[in-house]
C-alpha cells in the first residue's frame, strides 16, 4: 500500500468526535480523528511495512503516526533515527504508543535511556523515564534506586507535565517492587501531591503514587 492510499484510508475513517477528543488532549489540526480500534484494524490489514511507516511518520499527522508505530520495525532504526523520532513528537498519546511499541523494542534502548535521562527535550526525557520505569520493574540491576528517588524528589515537581507522568511511573515502580524503598517512595508521593486529585473511572487505580503503590502491593499480597 502506498503512502497516499494509506492516508486516504485514514481520512475515510476520520470522525469528528475523535478529532475533538484528540484536540482536548493536545493534538493539533493535523489529524483525521481515527479511533484507535480502527487504526489497529488497518495495521493488521497492512502488516509490517517499515518504509511506509517512516513515510507515515514524516507527515506529522496524528493518525498516520499512530499507525506508523504499529508498522515499523524497531531493529531497522538506527539510534539516531530513534532519537529523532522521539524528539519530533507533538502529541502525548502518540508518544505513549511510540514508547510502548517501538522505543522499548529498540536494541540500543539502554544507551538511549541514559542519554534521554539527561535531556532537556521533554519528549526525550519522557521516553527516558519510561524506559527507567521499565528497568526498575523488570531488570533493576545497576540502577541506584536511592539516587533515583533523590532525583525524583528534587525534580519531579518542576518537570514538564509530559515528563512528570513517566517520572511518576518510575516512583510507583520503585515503591511497588522494592519493599526497602517503599516507605520513602510513598512519602515522596505524599509530599509532592502530584495526581492526588486526578480523576479516575470507577474500578481504575489512581495514578497518585501512594494510592497506586498500596493498591498494587495489596494485590501481590
Amino acid at each position: 500500500m502506498t503512502l497516499n492510499e494509506t492516508l486516504k484510508q485514514l481520512q475515510a475513517l476520520g470522525n469528528a468526535k475523535v478529532r475533538a477528543q484528540n484536540a482536548k488532549s493536545g493534538a493539533g489540526d493535523n489529524q483525521f480523528g481515527v479511533s484507535l480500534g480502527d487504526i489497529r484494524a488497518l495495521a493488521k490489514k497492512i502488516r509490517t511495512d517499515h518504509p511506509l511507516a517512516l513515510s507515515l511518520w514524516e507527515t506529522g499527522n496524528v493518525d498516520a503516526q499512530f499507525l506508523a508505530t504499529l508498522l515499523i520495525q524497531p531493529k531497522k532504526l538506527s539510534a539516531k533515527e530513534m532519537d529523532r523520532m522521539v524528539r519530533s513528537l507533538t502529541f502525548v498519546r502518540v508518544a505513549d504508543w511510540l514508547n510502548a511499541y517501538v522505543v522499548r523494542q529498540h536494541p540500543d534502548k539502554e544507551a538511549l535511556r541514559q542519554d534521554w535521562m539527561a535531556a532537556d527535550d521533554r519528549w526525550a526525557a519522557r521516553a527516558g523515564w519510561d524506559l527507567t520505569a521499565e528497568r526498575v520493574a523488570k531488570s533493576p540491576d545497576g540502577i541506584d534506586l536511592t539516587a533515583l528517588l533523590a532525583r525524583l524528589e528534587a525534580e519531579m515537581a518542576d518537570a514538564d507535565p509530559e515528563v512528570q507522568w513517566t517520572m511518576n511511573n518510575t516512583l510507583a515502580a520503585i515503591g511497588i517492587h522494592f519493599p526497602k524503598h517503599r516507605k520513602r517512595a510513598i512519602a515522596i508521593g505524599e509530599a509532592l501531591g502530584i495526581y492526588r486529585d486526578y480523576p479516575v473511572s470507577k474500578g481504575c487505580t489512581s495514578p497518585f503514587a501512594p494510592i497506586w503503590i498500596n493498591a498494587m502491593v495489596s494485590r501481590q499480597g
